[in-house]
């Protein structure tokens, strides 16, 4: 009986320590599979708190693009990647500045940009040569250069961010809208209207209604353009839209027909872009997108409304790099210097 007793009380022992085995291992097993479970989901987290940024940096301005860069990264804790676009002959020096210089911690790519996707697309006779610069062009192609992002920022190169980028980021895109941009309605204040003699605010601006194409459109002339310089992008409604296919349509109808060329006084990226957005987009803040910095030598702002503005556009013929320029000394203070020497400021302060 003695004997008997022991043998029942071993096998007890070893259910004992089998169940606590069994039981072991389910709770282990539940755990690495919740780490493994967590790990997942932070990934796109991790995703989504990176914020793309896309600018252009031509070979005669791309000093412009550089100063641009270091505002924004220098105003933000976010977490930034910049798409720095250009041409096949200018990526190494693209390259070379930023890695050269006091932007080197930046997060960024170098996109070269293939202008043959326009070939056949562009009326060689503007009054405006600069603005048929092929890089003038990349906004409309944004999701053939970014394809892991769900919204995207561009921005056109001869701007200056005072803000923290996230805001502009985080700009709400109403349903079935792919992107939004600024109202040329939105100017400054009153008192400085008057001196923006000749600027463009209205469709009648940039699109020749005396062409029956655009008045087949609907558009009301005296309808309020907006201003493509700053554009949040949603990327899924943008391909679902086929955006980019409509505005190469628009680009080829206008080298048939002239429905809009810049000596009209508009500008031919900008003119396809108000018809395919035409009640189809969001809008921004306006303290984000402060433009016609550079429509005459003569335009100044109160000092408070600049420091004011989230982003400054110098949009127009005189950039704060060259002479004359106004409010140069804001844009002064973000210059990256050229580490190959080429760039060189030409404005009054220099």
């Amino acid at each position: 009986m003695a004997l008997l007793r022991k043998i029942n009380q071993v096998l007890l022992f070893l259910l004992i320590v089998t169940l606590c085995g069994i039981l072991y291992k389910k709770v282990h097993k539940g755990t690495v599979l919740k780490k493994e479970a967590d790990d997942d989901s932070g990934t796109p987290e991790e995703l989504d708190d990176e914020i793309p940024v896309v600018i252009c940096a031509a070979a005669g301005r791309m000093g412009a693009a550089m100063a641009a860069i270091n505002s924004i990264y220098s105003n933000t804790d976010a977490n930034i990647l910049f798409y720095v676009v250009g041409l096949r002959n200018t990526l190494s020096r693209i390259r070379k500045w930023i890695e050269h210089s006091k932007l080197r911690e930046i997060n960024f790519k170098v996109v070269e940009f293939n202008p043959m996707v326009l070939k056949g697309k562009i009326r060689p006779d503007s009054a405006r040569p600069e603005l048929l610069q092929p890089l003038n062009f990349v906004r409309f192609y944004l999701p053939l250069l970014i394809h892991q992002h769900e919204k995207v920022i561009y921005l056109d190169d001869d701007v200056i961010v005072q803000g923290d980028i996230q805001e502009l980021y985080d700009t709400t895109l109403a349903l079935g809208h792919a992107a939004a941009f600024s109202d040329d309605c939105d100017l400054p204040s009153l008192q400085d209207r008057h001196r923006l003699v000749g600027l463009q605010n209205t469709y009648m601006g940039f699109l020749d209604y005396r062409k029956q194409a655009i008045k087949d459109l609907g558009i009301s002339p005296s309808t309020c353009s907006f201003n493509p310089g700053v554009i949040v992008a949603n990327m899924t409604e943008w391909k679902h839209q086929h955006i980019t296919r409509q505005l190469e349509r628009w680009m080829q109808k206008n080298v048939e027909e002239n429905l809009y060329s810049s000596s009209l006084g508009g500008e031919v990226a900008t003119s396809p872009m108000l018809i395919v957005f035409h009640g189809k987009y969001s809008t921004i803040n306006p303290l984000w997108h402060i433009r016609h910095l550079g429509w005459s030598p003569d335009t100044r702002y109160s000092e408070h409304f600049l420091q004011e503005a989230k982003l400054l556009h110098w949009n127009g013929r005189h950039k704060p790099w060259d002479f004359p320029s106004v409010h140069n000394d804001l844009w002064d203070s973000w210059f990256v210097p050229d580490p190959a020497g080429i760039f060189k400021l030409r404005n009054q302060n220099s």
